[in-house]
């Protein structure tokens, strides 16, 4: 009888002795990730800007999983905010096995849907006082140089964690959205389009990275709408946001907003299948199908 103990999910998708890190780790999508990777037996360290928020996430879903969240205080936003985070990672680690760039911001929304002159959509793309410069460079800002900054600086400890553990490719998960993909602006034109430069970003990645001859895997999951502090009013006493389910249904085909465990099963995937490479993994419920691409 053939063994099958490595088709095993138990086996394919155990994480023991991986060091992780996901950036807004503290909160919705990012914290699910860091929780999966937990969950699997990885050590996970989390960062954001705001201390006490890791510091809940960390103690409220990191104690009894396999693995460990550990909170780490850091800006992504600025190469030195990023170099102070390399230095206290290197500190700590030799190497990094899946670096998941969480971090996102929204930017301001302008109503699209009333408009039905040129006038109507100059007043609320241009002339209104919230459509600046400074908000298009703020969100492209984190949403894409911190990105692109970010897993550059990881470059050495993602590589070092390929070199080092035999049969195992580091792996850059990068966390872009459906509203990068979809065909209209959902009344935030810098937001979506930070989001498809994002996903443009992660291929050039991959083949880049692979070209020099590393061997460190860049994937992209683009998700619908899932409960976090950008999609609701905030987060409860455990970090978490809630969405009602109502408001969706009949609009998409799944009827609801995603799950942890529906983020969960994507960002494992990503982070052990060691044959996927510059590709994406959308996350939506179907939603890009009622929303058109």
């Amino acid at each position: 009888m053939a063994n099958t103990t490595n088709l095993k999910g138990q086996s394919l998708f155990d994480l023991s002795g991986k060091v992780a890190l996901v950036t807004g780790g503290g909160s919705g999508i990012g914290l699910m990730a860091a929780q999966a990777l937990a969950a699997n037996g990885a050590k996970v360290y989390i960062c954001g800007r705001t201390k006490e928020k890791l510091d809940t996430a960390a103690s409220a879903h990191g104690e009894n999983a396999p693995g460990e969240i550990i909170p780490i205080q850091a800006d992504v936003s600025s190469k030195q905010g990023i170099k102070a985070l390399v230095d206290e990672i290197k500190s700590r680690e030799k190497c990094v096995c899946i670096l998941v760039n969480n971090a996102g911001i929204s930017g301001e929304t302008h109503t699209t849907a009333e408009a039905h002159s040129a006038e109507d959509l100059k007043r609320s793309l241009f002339d209104s006082d919230s459509s600046t410069f400074d908000d298009w460079i703020d969100t492209y800002r984190t949403n894409v140089a911190a990105m692109h900054f970010t897993t550059a600086a990881f470059l050495p400890l993602l590589q070092n964690s390929t070199e080092t553990q035999h049969g195992w490719s580091s792996t850059v998960i990068n966390i872009t959205s459906i509203s990068g993909l979809v065909k209209t602006s959902q009344h935030h034109f810098s937001y979506n389009a930070s989001k498809a430069a994002a996903e443009h970003l992660s291929r050039m990645m991959a083949a880049d990275f692979a070209a020099a001859g590393l061997k460190i895997r860049v994937n992209s999951i683009a998700p619908g709408v899932f409960p976090s502090e950008m999609t609701t009013e905030g987060s409860d006493e455990r970090q978490k946001s809630q969405i009602d389910k109502s408001k969706y249904e009949g609009k998409t085909p799944a009827g609801r907003p995603g799950k942890d465990e529906d983020m969960a099963q994507a960002v494992l995937f990503l982070a052990v299948n060691q044959f996927v490479n510059g590709n994406r993994v959308v996350v939506d419920g179907g939603h890009t199908l009622a929303e058109g691409m």
